[in-house]
């Protein structure tokens, strides 16, 4: 499954005018860094096929 990583920069635009948050250059740079390297960690995981008779997790209540 070739899945393309979203523009984090677009990204973190639309989320920082969502939620009214203001970034100077700096702090937004290094959170495209950020999101990058999350992204690039995580990429190894998505893309394990799990087999289609596993049951799903449950869900909590207390």
């Amino acid at each position: 499954m070739d899945n393309p990583q979203p523009d984090w920069a677009i990204y973190l635009a639309q989320m920082t005018a969502i939620h009214g948050i203001t970034l100077d250059d700096a702090r937004r740079a290094e959170l495209v860094i950020q999101f990058t390297r999350i992204a690039a960690m995580a990429e190894p995981l998505m893309a394990l096929e799990l087999d289609d008779r596993l049951e799903i997790a449950g869900v909590y209540s207390a």
